[in-house]
């Protein structure tokens, strides 16, 4: 239904369907919720993770001392395993010896029609809609800085995804999205989708063009510039216009 904002959550010992309402949660039974009642999952079922590095042009600024990159490098894509994921309202576990461990605010495209050796003019074709999603880095333990390993990039609770998915035919423009993250509510990272060095359509028919996406296959697009450094105690909300804000919690390792 167009105009509805979708989410997945637990609740009365069951994982739910839910649409928001009003400033809380709309069951398919009738019931309303409030978004405290709850526990958020991420928004889809997931599929594949596939997420981007350095697909900002002002984070590849931001970052250009350490990157090995070159204008005819391939996009610097990899894969996360679903425990990674995490819903709204989550917390994130901050390693011991991490040194510096920074969000990562982007869009997510969920993808909802089989997607083979797609070209770019029928890759929006393929789109179900969008979430966003708060993926956190360990800068110590990248290899070579910012060519991700499992221990950065798939760690328990590392990637935050929600509140809502938004139906693709509600997003006139997914490359005309604001982009912000506040820790602690002090504004960290502003950015924009304009500025994705692969946009939308490029990264699909770059993907499809040696694996099938499938219905549920999750595309995180990349972040901006402006990442910091982030401590236990501190609250990251990420938001994008049109799409949602979605609220973390960091906590310290007890493992």
């Amino acid at each position: 239904m167009r105009g509805m904002k979708h989410a997945r959550i637990a609740w009365g010992g069951a994982v739910r369907s839910a649409v928001a309402s009003g400033g809380g949660l709309l069951l398919t039974d009738g019931t309303v919720l409030a978004e405290e009642q709850v526990v958020w999952l991420p928004p889809v079922q997931p599929g594949a993770i596939i997420a981007l590095g350095i697909n900002y042009a002002d984070h590849k600024r931001e970052l250009a001392k350490e990157l090995t990159l070159s204008a005819k490098d391939e996009p610097l894509a990899f894969l996360k395993g679903p425990n990674a994921l995490l819903g709204h309202r989550g917390v994130t576990p901050r390693p011991a010896d991490a040194t510096f461990m920074h969000y990562e605010c982007e869009l997510a495209v969920v993808i909802g029609r089989a997607a083979t050796k797609v070209k770019r003019v029928d890759a929006m074709l393929h789109v179900a809609g969008y979430t966003v999603a708060n993926d956190y880095a360990i800068r110590d333990y990248l290899e070579n800085w910012y060519r991700p390993n499992l221990r950065v990039k798939n760690r328990d609770g590392c990637t935050v995804l929600g509140p809502w998915l938004v139906d693709a035919d509600d997003v006139p423009d997914p490359h005309a999205l604001e982009l912000r993250t506040f820790v602690n509510g002090e504004l960290k990272q502003h950015g924009n989708t304009r500025d994705l060095i692969d946009d939308v359509p490029a990264l699909i028919e770059y993907l499809s063009s040696f694996m099938t996406l499938l219905p549920g296959d999750i595309i995180l697009t990349g972040t901006p510039e402006g990442v910091v450094n982030v401590n236990p105690g501190d609250e990251v909300v990420c938001e994008i216009d049109g799409i949602g804000r979605l609220l973390n919690t960091v906590v310290a390792d007890a493992r």
